[in-house]
C-alpha cells in the first residue's frame, strides 16, 4: 500500500481541495441539467507542493423533465444527445466521480472534501441540486464552504476572468478548450496550485525576513 509523505489534512483545516467544472443546459439549478461534470483532485507531491493528481470526468443525459436552454448549449457546444459523448444518467454520473474524491480524503487522512472553483457558487448550486434528485446521503464535498479562485486571482494578479488569470500566472490556455469541463478543471486547478504555492514560499521568505530582523 503506497503511503502519504505529505497528507494535507493538516493545511486546510481537514478539507482536501478538489477542483470542479461542470457545464449544464441553462443557469436554473431546478430545471436545467447538469450535461458535464469534472473533477481534478489536488495533493502534495514529495517536495511538498500542491500539483493536480488525479482527473475524472463525466458526460451526463439531461434528467427526466429537464429544460435546454438554446442560449447555453449554443455557448458551450454540447449536443446533449449525441451518441460519441458515451453520456450516462446522473445515478450513475455523480458515484463515478465521487468514488476516487472518497479515496483521495481517506488516503490524505481529510474529514472531506472543498469545491474548488471559478466563481464556484454556481458549480456547487448545481452539483447539490444534482444530489439531492439523486438522493445521495452523503456527498464528499462540504455542503456550502468553497474556495474561489476568481477572488485568488484578483488577490494574486489583479484579475477575476479565468483566460486573463491564466495569462498572468503564466499558464497556458486554449481558448479553443474553453468551455470544456475537464480543460477547465485541470486548468484552474493548476492556477489554485500555484497560488497556494506562492503564498507558501511567501511565508517562507517573511519568516526569514523575521529572523534576520532579530
Amino acid at each position: 500500500m503506497e503511503i502519504i509523505q505529505n497528507p494535507v489534512a493538516n493545511r486546510f483545516r481537514g478539507y482536501l481541495p478538489v477542483v470542479v467544472d461542470i457545464e449544464t443546459a441553462g443557469f436554473d439549478t431546478k430545471k436545467n441539467p447538469l450535461l458535464e461534470l469534472a473533477a481534478v483532485i489536488v495533493e502534495l507531491d514529495d517536495d511538498g507542493q500542491f500539483v493536480n493528481s488525479e482527473a475524472h470526468c463525466v458526460h451526463i443525459l439531461p434528467f427526466k423533465g429537464s429544460e435546454l436552454d438554446e442560449a447555453a448549449l449554443k455557448f458551450n457546444g454540447i449536443d446533449p444527445y449525441h451518441p460519441f459523448r458515451m453520456a450516462v444518467d446522473e445515478k450513475q454520473a455523480l458515484p463515478r466521480i465521487f468514488k476516487p474524491i472518497r479515496e483521495a480524503v481517506k488516503r490524505n487522512k481529510c474529514s472531506r472534501a472543498i469545491l474548488v472553483g471559478h466563481n464556484p457558487a454556481f458549480d456547487i448550486g448545481f452539483l447539490n441540486a444534482a444530489i439531492k434528485r439523486c438522493q445521495i446521503k452523503r456527498s464528499p464535498f462540504h455542503p456550502f464552504s468553497t474556495f474561489d479562485t476568481a477572488t485568488l486571482g484578483g488577490l494574486m494578479y489583479g484579475q477575476t476572468v479565468l483566460a486573463k488569470i491564466a495569462q498572468a500566472a503564466d499558464l497556458e490556455w486554449d481558448s479553443d478548450k474553453a468551455h470544456s469541463a475537464l480543460y477547465d478543471a485541470e486548468q484552474t486547478a493548476k492556477l489554485f496550485c500555484k497560488i497556494v504555492n506562492r503564498w507558501k514560499q511567501l511565508e517562507k521568505i517573511e519568516a526569514s525576513l523575521k529572523k534576520t530582523e532579530l
